[in-house]
């Protein structure tokens, strides 16, 4: 009764919003990274659509997020990425997921619940949330309902199937220009480490390192030169 359910507004929802439906259609399955090496220790070879997935951040954590993000987005599909930090410009986003940025953490969580529950995106990240127990029951359900690949960059880690944590290795030795002078490393090892009930696996990738000393700011308090958010 519930599937026929579930079928009939997914009918309708395709007959009077076909813009709502995702690209590979209603059939559940996975958000592959687009990283072989990563792709190879996730559970079915990628983020699970319907699922909740958390990664502790730092170590390199949004940069793979992000990566994935693109990846899936050049591949035909829709993604959204909320953002409660405030770091990420609009000009960085134009050609690839959509960017929304709430407020506050909790207009974040709000936002990517309903997001989530809406059907329109195969991924769904949320960076800078710390959810409470009852929260991540609300957004894994949404995620549930809406067959996205939920992904929160939070160190709450309640009802989540997949849990990730990523460190930086140490750091390679910095090679030297023709001058002698130090050049800044262009890549860095990183180690992912994936949990899920009764199972674990782990790699190890490299990430390029990008510079961007246009965020420098003049305004000594202000090191970003976006400077304080409004």
């Amino acid at each position: 009764m519930v599937a026929s359910r579930t079928a009939a507004v997914q009918d309708l929802l395709a007959h009077r919003f076909p813009e709502a439906v995702p690209q590979a259609g209603w059939v559940r399955g996975v958000v592959a990274t687009g990283l072989p090496a990563l792709d190879d220790i996730l559970p079915s070879g990628g983020f699970q659509r319907g699922r909740l997935a958390v990664w502790t951040p730092g170590g390199g954590a949004a940069a793979l997020l992000r990566a994935t993000a693109r990846r899936t987005v050049a591949g035909g599909e829709r993604v959204v990425w909320v953002d409660a930090t405030g770091t990420l410009t609009c000009a960085a986003w134009r050609t690839g997921p959509l960017l929304v940025q709430p407020t506050d953490p909790v207009a974040a969580l709000r936002a990517a619940e309903e997001l989530a529950r809406s059907g329109g995106f195969a991924l769904v990240v949320a960076d800078g949330v710390e959810p409470d127990a009852s929260r991540m029951v609300r957004v894994s359900r949404a995620a549930h309902e809406g067959g996205a690949a939920l992904v929160l960059l939070t160190s709450a880690s309640a009802v989540a199937t997949l849990r990730l944590r990523s460190r930086p290795l140490a750091a390679p030795r910095a090679s030297a220009g023709r001058l002698g002078e130090p050049l800044a490393p262009r890549a860095v090892q990183v180690r992912i480490e994936a949990r899920a009930s009764g199972w674990q696996a782990s790699t190890t990738i490299a990430l390029a390192v990008w510079h961007d000393d246009h965020r420098l700011s003049l305004d000594l308090e202000h090191p970003d030169r976006r400077g304080e958010r409004r």
